[in-house]
């Protein structure tokens, strides 16, 4: 456990040597943690626990999520069950299904909380959100999150390699008086390389505004407008593609998560460095605005109440895949797709 200091602002950061194996088996030996769902997020955690011998089951309705379960070897009656049979043994249910499974199951869940049992999130949505979710739960049970900085798909990959992703933890009721020590726990279980705390509120509220912006929608509009632009003055596909996309996944991006965009500049030629630093401010100048935008819109719950509405309609995945198909279909990444397997070792 160690104190940063980053500008004047203190924080306490937890480590995986705070927590070593015998710890946290020490901690978790009478609990049951049962995983509901099998996305990225439930399959990455439920295997790491797995994996390390941790009493987990997976709580699932048949289908493609219990088949796929199947193929990674759980077991049937042994460590694989239906859902409400998973919820009514465990005392730590990981509820890690989507946004809009959450509020389907909900009344199930909380019919098979027992005082005691602890409720455990990745998210804050279900909490934060709760007039529009109604997911209330009872004052006699502890509630607690842990959320991956990152995809389940890295939770996954990143324990495999023996590392670890970050992620942030809260505790939104404390009814036995050890719901931290139950969450911080089932952190490093899950394979969590640092910890650091927050709250459901500032969890859901980054997480959702990220998202928007600069881990996935402002970046996706950021490839398409230059992409669009350079396209419209005559550049080849090859050519928007590598000085949009290319370049900056395989050689600058990586450069920034190395040591920070100072070092990235550092190891660019003086006329990029000028570049970049004259339009830097303009960019940033034109995108706060958007940005508090989109972050009072999650705040106030209209982003997840967009989220609520188009999630649960019973044709959202073909809907989904539409949308998807017509970006994979683009020119931009119809180019990706074409030049990728030019990479070295590709």
């Amino acid at each position: 456990m160690k104190t940063i200091e980053i500008m004047g602002y203190k924080e306490t950061i937890i480590e995986r040597s705070d927590y070593p194996p015998d710890k946290i088996k020490d901690i978790l030996n009478d609990e049951v943690t049962g995983i509901l769902g099998y996305g990225p997020q439930g399959r990455g955690q439920g295997l790491n626990m797995r994996d390390q011998g941790f009493n987990v089951l997976l709580g699932l309705r048949k289908g493609r999520s219990w088949d796929k379960a199947l193929e990674d070897g759980w077991e049937p009656r042994k460590n694989l069950f239906e859902m409400e049979e998973v919820c009514r043994k465990a005392t730590i249910i990981q509820y890690l299904l989507s946004d809009a499974g959450q509020i389907a199951a909900w009344p199930m869940v909380k019919s098979c909380l027992n005082a005691g049992d602890a409720l455990y999130f990745s998210h804050g949505f279900g909490i934060v959100f709760r007039e529009q979710t109604n997911i209330v739960p009872p004052p006699n049970v502890d509630v607690m999150l842990v959320a991956p900085k990152g995809s389940g798909l890295s939770v996954r990959r990143l324990f495999e390699a023996g590392t670890g992703i970050n992620a942030s933890f809260a505790v939104h009721q404390d009814y036995t008086g050890r719901a931290k020590e139950r969450c911080l726990a089932t952190a490093f279980a899950i394979g969590s390389g640092h910890v650091f705390e927050t709250t459901f509120e500032h969890e859901v509220t980054s997480d959702l505004t990220g998202e928007r912006c600069v881990l996935m929608g402002l970046i996706e509009g950021a490839f398409r407008a230059q992409f669009k632009v350079l396209r419209a003055h005559g550049h080849s596909p090859s050519e928007a593609f590598n000085e949009t996309v290319e370049e900056a996944l395989q050689s600058l991006y990586p450069l920034i998560n190395e040591n920070g965009m100072d070092w990235m500049y550092a190891n660019c030629s003086t006329t990029a460095q000028r570049g970049a630093l004259d339009w830097a401010p303009r960019f940033e100048e034109a995108l706060t605005p958007i940005i508090e935008e989109c972050y009072d819109r999650v705040r106030s719950g209209k982003e997840s109440q967009i989220a609520i509405d188009s999630n649960s309609q019973e044709d959202y995945r073909e809907k989904l895949d539409r949308e998807l198909k017509a970006v994979d279909e683009s020119e931009l990444w119809t180019a990706g797709r074409a030049l990728r397997p030019l990479r070295p070792g590709g």
